[in-house]
């Protein structure tokens, strides 16, 4: 089943985000590699693709795993948390409807 991960950054996160950002892009990867992975991106803290020092507020996932309990799991161990980035994590299942 797909499910949601959508985090939300601690306020001027940016140096954390990035001092650990190889360690929560190796992960994707292989979600990615896996064939797991829907989509992964930051959200960006003003109406820009590249935010510059603004930052980002948050993250979106959407990804496959076997149970909610699984999701959750591999969303705590993101090295974002450990590193003080996000603040708040959520995890719910997603069921995809389009595109088709």
């Amino acid at each position: 089943m797909l499910y949601l991960i959508y985090s939300v950054d601690h306020d001027n996160s940016l140096s954390k985000r990035l001092s650990v950002r190889a360690l929560h892009l190796a992960r994707l990867s292989e979600l990615q590699r896996q064939g797991k992975l829907l989509m992964a991106g930051p959200c960006p803290a003003i109406d820009s693709n590249d935010p510059g020092e603004a930052g980002f507020t948050g993250s979106l996932i959407i990804a496959e795993f076997n149970t909610l309990v699984e999701a959750q799991a591999w969303a705590d161990a993101d090295p974002y948390i450990d590193a003080g980035v996000y603040k708040r994590v959520t995890v719910k299942p997603y069921k995809k409807v389009l595109p088709a």
